[in-house]
């Protein structure tokens, strides 16, 4: 039995009258959105089954707090990673940003620091400013990888005068499509432990590794013992409204995840764990389909970039179904933008909303490292992204002739 490509299922006419969430509601009618992190896929019919079997039953009370999630999760994990996560060493929470700020809270202090590899998914800047921690960056290098000099840096900052300070490590990156090697978790984990800082690591985009690659869990790498994990179904089978994740830990950890909050699990959704469990247990060929359909997408998108935007930059992502364009080319000034600011309206993506009619992310709201720059979501039908790129080659075409 195979599974089509869950990408080339809908129709943008479709999409519009269909998807009633963010994607395809903030930009006008006239903008093809390629912004936010949701596919324009069908769901995995596994998960489709679960949550409608679980409304028949009436199954919609509150959140279960066994393994059942866990146990799904490291089935998944051997058969994908050949690593099986120690399931008694988890816990349910709402999602996995939710599930960082816990995890932070867990082994930081208000006023403590919180180092992040920039440009980086931009709710890291708001979540962890929210919880009065404070910001250092250190930048990815021109390659889009760790910059291990400079991390060892950033470390001896963020814990000059015994200052506790955490981690928060971003894997598979966002918004680069960087997979991080075994060698390089590795030397993250010994200048972890060499400065004492905690990490904490977003492993959202985990299941989303292309053929030839593969995604190494941080607690599995020697050193990753004392470490925390944030794990969900949500990126992978295109789940963000069905709200779940999991905590995991390190056996040097456990202590710490133990002192997590039991109320904290009560806001996960009861039938978003079991549409999560579902993806995980039998939604295999499914997610293989989907991640056919990105690996076209991502040679597609550099097909259209060279023929199109032949002065912008793409280097092909290794995982994710992000793009990261680089536009300082085009000479488009951005003007200053708070991180972690979520906005359109700013430098190449307002250029691009405005007279290309593309709805894309803002490289300022990535951090430093994220000027002149936007993110497109590939996770769209060939038909939306080569109309889009078309697009923004017409409007960009001045700025190469």
């Amino acid at each position: 039995m195979t599974v089509a490509n869950p990408l080339e299922q809908l129709t943008e006419t479709d999409l519009r009258e269909q998807r009633t969430s963010v994607k395809w509601h903030v930009f006008p009618q006239d903008v093809l959105p390629l912004w936010v992190a949701e596919q324009d896929s069908v769901l995995a019919e596994p998960v489709v089954r679960a949550v409608v079997e679980a409304m028949q039953r009436g199954d919609t009370g509150y959140v279960a707090t066994g393994q059942v999630y866990a146990e799904a999760l490291a089935s998944f994990a051997v058969d994908r990673w050949g690593w099986s996560p120690q399931i008694e060493h988890s816990a349910i929470v709402p999602d996995v940003m939710i599930g960082v700020t816990e995890m932070l809270r867990l082994v930081t202090e208000p006023g403590d620091n919180v180092v992040v590899n920039c440009p980086v998914y931009p709710p890291f800047y708001a979540f962890v400013r929210s919880m009065d921690r404070r910001i250092v960056e250190s930048p990815l290098t021109a390659e889009h990888r760790i910059d291990l000099d400079n991390l060892d840096r950033a470390f001896g900052a963020a814990t000059a005068d015994g200052k506790r300070a955490a981690y928060l490590l971003c894997s598979p990156h966002n918004p680069t499509g960087t997979l991080h090697t075994a060698a390089e978790l590795e030397a993250v984990a010994e200048l972890a432990a060499r400065h004492n800082v905690r990490v904490v690591a977003d492993e959202i985009h985990a299941p989303l590794v292309y053929r030839g690659h593969t995604f190494v869990p941080y607690l599995s790498v020697a050193g990753g013992e004392r470490g925390l994990s944030l794990m969900s179904a949500s990126k992978g089978w295109n789940l963000a409204g069905l709200k779940s994740a999991l905590a995991l830990a390190g056996p040097e950890a456990a202590d710490d995840l133990a002192r997590l909050p039991e109320e904290v699990g009560h806001g996960a959704s009861h039938v978003a764990v079991q549409a999560h469990v579902a993806a995980y247990r039998d939604g295999g060929m499914w997610l293989d389909a989907l991640l056919e359909g990105l690996d076209a997408n991502r040679h597609l998108v550099a097909e259209l970039v060279a023929h199109h935007l032949p002065g912008v930059g793409y280097r092909m992502p290794e995982a994710t179904f992000l793009a990261w364009l680089d536009c300082r080319a085009l000479g488009i000034a951005d003007p200053p933008a708070e991180p972690g600011l979520v906005t359109m309206s700013v430098g190449p993506a307002d250029f691009f909303a405005r007279e290309a009619k593309v709805g894309l992310s803002a490289g300022t709201a990535f951090g430093t490292g994220g000027k002149g720059h936007v993110r497109l979501n590939m996770a769209t039908s060939q038909a939306i992204l080569t109309e889009a790129l078309e697009r923004m080659g017409r409007a960009a075409s001045p700025a190469f002739s």
